[in-house]
């Protein structure tokens, strides 16, 4: 048999001639010493340095001492270590605060600080600053209270949505735009321990029978999940984020969103009782406009909201939210927003809201628009304010019910009086493009005619978007439903080239 290779040819040394033997499972060689060359001197290369250096810490795993090769390690290696001290050796007082949560936050901060004193007292390997340690104290409170290392970010109130991808790849979206973060989970399992923290307390469940769930958080922040096999990568969740303070229309004129006249003109346009439909593209802003929308609807009006994750903030008194449902383990029990659009209808509400439309509920709900329950409000994913009516065309059909189109087109111009068409524009902002009336039916044609629309007219050296808005000088049909409800505007409201620029 050949001879044990001695450490210092493991690091680097020659190796000796031996005979041609069956390859054996052995600790990979730091140095190239695989390929067959002519002997000749090799200068000491900083490449070589790096190569011993691997060697060291690979002999030194091998002999049974895990080498801690940066900081990250140490910090992680403590953290795991304080977690095992507070398993083991907390005491009964301290689990009382411990249940306590959120309240006692402090508390349990000062709790953790003395494990992790005690711990870096007693170990050899932790040579770390103040600042550090403050930050693994916080690290591991928000792992007990919180949703670990996602907890930082959900606090950022600049930060509108989180994008883990599996658990070494977290990106957010700050400002529109899309960044990488240093931020990481330890591995799969405890990224999947912050996901069961988020379903546990809505009776959601994530498994590979079922591997994919929509949530919210305590919060209201939306949350998609979706698990291997599924997701290649591993545990994927997206967290779209809601302001913690309700958004008004005043801080949508402020941020650009649509000018004052189109401000003032939507909310005549809800007090009327018109029926509004917002389409747009994913994370174009349609929850956030229809939630401001909702806060133009008068205090003595009962509403009824319905969600697949329950989104909406409504400012008003009489407001009852419903929430689809998944089915069981055993495939029964889903009630679907068909279901609720059907039941909402027996529950004498003055408004319906649908977070959106997606299959079949949409005929429902134009039945609903058709049918008395006028200033109802909902939403749909489409590019143009055509291509929405499109697509309700086929969300009707896939009711079931075979209709011909021109019946679904007469449903859908009688039902819909004002499409909102948001975009979220090239530099990250979100706008209102268009407000357009549905007029009503031309042979088999819907007529749409817009009223407001955002003209982009340049992109700045900074990469922003110039643009302003305007009106296109027509007078909508249904000024008549204005003056019934008693809602006034200037006689010059709509003339032409009126905007603002943004």
């Amino acid at each position: 048999m050949p001879r044990p290779l001695s450490l210092m040819e493991r690091l680097g040394g020659k190796k000796q001639e031996t005979q041609q033997q069956p390859e054996r499972p052995r600790m990979p060689k730091p140095v190239d010493a695989v390929k067959q060359q002519e002997p000749q001197k090799q200068e000491y290369t900083e490449k070589q340095v790096q190569q011993e250096r691997e060697a060291a810490v690979e002999a030194s795993a091998f002999a049974g001492r895990r080498a801690l090769t940066s900081q990250s390690d140490v910090i992680q290696e403590l953290k795991l270590a304080v977690h095992r001290r507070i398993v083991d050796e907390m005491t009964p007082e301290e689990q009382q605060v411990l249940i306590r949560g959120e309240d006692a936050r402090e508390q349990i901060k000062n709790i953790i600080t003395v494990y992790s004193n005690r711990e870096m007292a007693e170990g050899t390997n932790y040579a770390l600053s103040r600042g550090e340690r403050l930050q693994i104290v916080d690290d591991i409170c928000n792992e007990l209270l919180g949703l670990g290392p996602l907890e930082p970010l959900l606090q950022n109130d600049s930060i509108t949505e989180i994008m883990v991808n599996g658990p070494n790849q977290i990106f957010i979206e700050q400002k529109g735009k899309l960044k990488l973060t240093n931020v990481h989970f330890y591995d799969n399992a405890h990224l999947m321990n912050i996901i069961e923290r988020i379903l546990t307390p809505l009776g959601r469940r994530v498994d590979e029978s079922s591997p994919l769930v929509d949530a919210r958080l305590a919060d209201g922040s939306r949350v998609n999940i979706i698990i291997p096999p599924l997701a290649l990568v591993g545990p994927t969740v997206t967290i779209r984020k809601f302001s913690k303070n309700a958004l008004s229309i005043n801080d949508l004129v402020g941020f650009g969103t649509l000018s004052d006249d189109m401000a003032t003109f939507l909310n005549a346009c809800v007090r009327a009782r018109l029926n509004i439909l917002v389409s747009g593209g994913t994370g174009s802003g349609k929850t956030t406009t229809l939630n401001v929308l909702s806060s133009f609807i008068p205090e003595t009006d009962r509403i009824v909201t319905i969600e697949d994750a329950a989104e909406l903030r409504l400012q008003q008194t009489h407001v009852v939210t419903l929430e689809s449902r998944p089915a069981n383990l055993e495939g029964n029990g889903a009630i679907t927003i068909r279901d609720l659009v059907k039941n909402a209808l027996r529950m004498r509400p003055d408004r319906i809201i649908v977070g959106e439309v997606r299959a079949g509920e949409a005929l429902d709900m134009l039945q609903a628009m058709n049918t008395g329950h006028d200033g109802s409000l909902t939403t749909a994913h489409a590019n143009t304010p055509r291509d929405v009516l499109s697509r309700l065309e086929t969300m009707v059909l896939m009711a079931g019910m075979e209709l011909p189109v021109r019946a679904v087109r007469t449903q859908v111009s009688s039902a819909i009086d004002l499409i909102l068409q948001q975009s979220r524009i090239r530099d990250g902002s979100r706008k209102i493009t268009y407000i357009t009336e549905v007029q009503g039916m031309e042979g088999d044609t819907i007529i749409l005619q817009d009223l407001f629309r955002y003209v982009q007219d340049f992109i700045d050296e900074k990469g922003k978007s110039v643009g302003h808005f305007e009106s296109m000088g027509l007078l909508p049909n249904f000024m008549d439903k204005f003056r019934m409800n008693g809602i006034d505007l200037p006689a010059n409201f709509f003339m032409s080239g009126r905007g603002d620029r943004q």
